[in-house]
C-alpha cells in the first residue's frame, strides 16, 4: 500500500495547483493524508480525485477544514496506526512541533505520528513512534528544497516511509 503524506501546502496562497513532482506520485497511490494548513477545501477536492484522502486542521485552515477533518485523529492503512496532528499549539513555539505532536497521543496508541507545522522535514524515532513530518510541497519556507513523503506498507507494516525532495513546485 502507498500513502502519500503532505502538510503545509498553503493554497492557494502560495501556489494555485498541485506540484507536479507530487502529482506523479499521487497518480498511483492508495491513499492521500494531509497533516494541516491546507487553507481551503479546494485542496482535499484536488487530492480526492487521485486518493482516499483525509487529515486534520492546522493553525491557518478555517472553521470548515476544522469541522470536517478535526484537529487529532488516528487512521489504520494496512494494520499500521497513524496519528495525525498539525503539532501547534496555543503558546509552544515552532521548535516544539515535534515534542507537541508526540505530546498528542498515548503511549503505545500510534505506530507512527504524521505531523506538519514547522515546514521541516523530519523522520526520526522516539520512544518507538515514527515520527514523520513531510515538510511542505509547495511552501518550503527556509527549507532548500520542497517536500512530501511516502509511506509503504506491506504485510501489516510500515516497511519504508520516505522524504521526495524537489526544486520546483510548478
Amino acid at each position: 500500500m502507498k500513502v502519500v503524506v503532505v502538510s503545509d501546502t498553503h493554497m492557494t496562497r502560495m501556489a494555485k495547483k498541485l506540484p507536479d513532482r507530487l502529482i506523479r506520485e499521487l497518480a498511483n497511490a492508495d491513499a492521500i493524508l494531509h497533516a494541516g494548513d491546507w487553507m481551503t477545501m479546494a485542496v482535499w477536492d484536488m487530492l480526492r480525485a487521485y486518493a482516499e484522502t483525509d487529515g486534520v486542521a492546522g493553525n491557518n485552515d478555517g472553521s470548515d477544514i476544522a469541522s470536517k477533518f478535526g484537529h487529532r485523529k488516528i487512521v489504520t492503512f494496512g494494520g499500521v496506526r497513524i496519528g495525525i496532528v498539525h503539532g501547534h499549539t496555543g503558546m509552544g513555539k515552532r521548535a516544539d512541533t515535534e515534542t507537541n505532536a508526540f505530546k498528542s497521543f498515548s503511549a503505545g496508541s500510534v505506530d507512527v505520528i504524521v505531523f506538519g507545522h514547522s515546514h521541516v522535514p523530519v523522520k526520526r524515532e522516539r520512544d518507538g513512534v515514527l515520527m514523520f513530518n513531510p515538510g511542505s510541497a509547495a511552501d518550503k519556507r527556509r527549507q532548500p528544497k520542497y517536500s512530501f513523503g511516502i509511506f509503504t506498507i506491506t504485510g501489516g507494516r510500515l516497511v519504508q516511509a520516505e522524504h521526495i525532495y524537489y526544486d520546483d513546485k510548478s
